[in-house]
């Protein structure tokens, strides 16, 4: 990717929430070496509100996948915080993908893609798209439609 993942957010015209706060007892990063480890983040929206709600009963798949691509925001948001700058990220490693839905819901991977697909937005397809998992919870803390924790490898 020729220009700077900062300018590819407003390339893109991507509004980042503020970077979220722990609500507990953790750090929203910690970094090892060349490895970042990202906590779970929930969809924090700029207002800083969140999305809530079980998939498949009070969101729609496509709302999730927004919920999903609103993590990813937040996300972005807190690797801002931290680093100083996107530039810094080598490439996202591994996704864990957590969905807050019904017990009959099937289609967790493509609620996730919605995280997914920002990622590869951002930094590109080789960069930006990872090993993943997506799978659903019969809660999630908050009633929050999604959470998705994530390692990045950055420059040291």
């Amino acid at each position: 990717m020729s220009t700077s993942y900062d300018a590819r957010l407003t390339e893109l015209k991507l509004v980042l929430p503020p970077a979220p706060k722990p609500v507990a007892k953790y750090k929203p990063v910690v970094q090892l070496g060349n490895a970042l480890y990202v906590s779970g983040h929930g969809p924090l929206k700029e207002d800083k509100s969140l999305i809530v709600g079980k998939v498949g009963s009070d969101l729609s798949l496509e709302q999730g996948k927004q919920a999903a691509r609103q993590v990813g925001l937040a996300i972005l948001a807190t690797l801002k915080d931290q680093l100083g700058t996107l530039d810094k990220i080598v490439r996202l490693v591994k996704t864990l993908g957590m969905v807050n839905s019904t017990a009959d819901f099937k289609d967790h991977p493509q609620v996730i893609n919605g995280f997914s697909e920002l990622m590869a937005e951002v930094f590109g397809e080789e960069a930006g798209v990872g090993a993943r998992s997506a799978v659903g919870m019969g809660s999630l803390p908050g009633d929050i439609a999604v959470e998705i924790e994530c390692i990045f490898e950055v420059k040291v």
